[in-house]
């Protein structure tokens, strides 16, 4: 079931000032069943991690440039993980499980809804190998950047989103099928606004 789907390009030369998107910005969980594109997807997952350097540095900020983030974005088409190099979708299951996803996160029913629900994942060692306990904090950080940036990009597209922090990790990982390392620690539900 495993397969690699090639994201659209993101156009970086958006005509939305911040300050009017850091003003829209707002937590909606009232979401049409209408699926996201692909270009939107694209531009999600870009916002979340995406290559902006040569060198491989991201959209943002990591401390030590240890990249602790794995991304991965839950759709009615089944689980996804985000590959930022190239820029891609790995499909790990073509399974609808929004609505186990739902359930693990105390059945929080606009993550059901929602067409889209981005999982940030952390592996600690990346960052605890140079930093000790406290990189942990520093990956909860780029946590957060991640998902405002999600937030932001949605808000700029007229998308709806929510960020969530309740929910059972494990049950989380074990609805993505996650590896033993990736935990997660942040839902961004995203999606088309229902009025």
């Amino acid at each position: 079931m495993k397969a690699v789907i090639t994201l659209p390009p993101v156009d970086s030369k958006g005509a939305t000032f911040l300050e009017e998107v850091l003003r829209k910005r707002e937590s909606w969980r009232r979401f049409s069943p209408e699926p996201l594109t692909n270009e939107e997807v694209a531009r999600m997952m870009w916002a979340a991690q995406g290559v902006t350097r040569t060198w491989g540095g991201r959209t943002a900020p990591s401390a030590g440039a240890l990249f602790p983030l794995e991304i991965y974005v839950v759709l009615e088409w089944g689980v996804h993980h985000y590959l930022p190099r190239n820029h891609q979708l790995l499909r790990l299951s073509g399974e609808d499980v929004r609505e186990a996803l739902c359930s693990a996160a105390l059945s929080q029913v606009f993550i059901r809804d929602a067409p889209a629900t981005v999982v940030i994942a952390v592996v600690f060692e990346r960052v605890t190998v140079k930093y000790g306990s406290r990189g942990e904090r520093y990956a909860m950080i780029e946590a957060g950047h991640a998902a405002q940036n999600i937030l932001l990009q949605a808000t700029s597209m007229g998308l709806g989103s929510v960020p969530v922090g309740a929910f059972h990790d494990e049950r989380v990982r074990q609805v993505l099928d996650l590896p033993d390392d990736h935990r997660p620690v942040y839902l961004v539900t995203v999606g088309h606004r229902l009025k």
